[in-house]
């Protein structure tokens, strides 16, 4: 089952990569998806007597409500953040954009990294001398 689950997290990871650079296709192929998804949930509710109507939405909101998910999937996290910094969507940013603020990143991550060091030096000097 593990082996399984990881050829599938490598496919993922593989077509990912590559529709991320055609974000138009990757939508489309992702909207059909999803349709097919919901449809399929909806034709298996329409078999079930109590889920219609106003029960289906009360227990749809109320599972999308206790697992965190209303807001991020009516809205999207994303937007909400853009939004409150003033940043463009990510779709509306060129790679090299993206790749600017990834190598950003890194070289904060790395002056993080580097005050981590001498931090953990000091602290070594420090305990080192109040033993001496």
């Amino acid at each position: 089952m593990k082996s399984i689950v990881h050829w599938f997290d490598k496919l993922e990871d593989h077509i990912r990569a590559r529709l991320s650079h055609y974000p138009i296709i990757y939508s489309l192929i992702g909207g059909v998806g999803i349709v097919l998804f919901w449809k399929g949930v909806w034709e298996t509710a329409e078999l079930t007597i109590y889920l219609h109507g106003p029960a289906s939405i009360l227990l749809g909101v109320i599972i999308m409500l206790t697992t965190g998910l209303l807001v991020s999937f009516f809205i999207g996290d994303n937007i909400i953040l853009s939004g409150i910094a003033r940043e463009k969507k990510l779709v509306e940013k060129t790679e090299a954009e993206v790749l600017e603020e990834h190598a950003t990143l890194a070289d904060v991550m790395e002056a993080l990294e580097h005050m981590n060091t001498k931090m953990e030096q000091f602290a070594r000097k420090h305990n080192h001398e109040k033993t001496h």
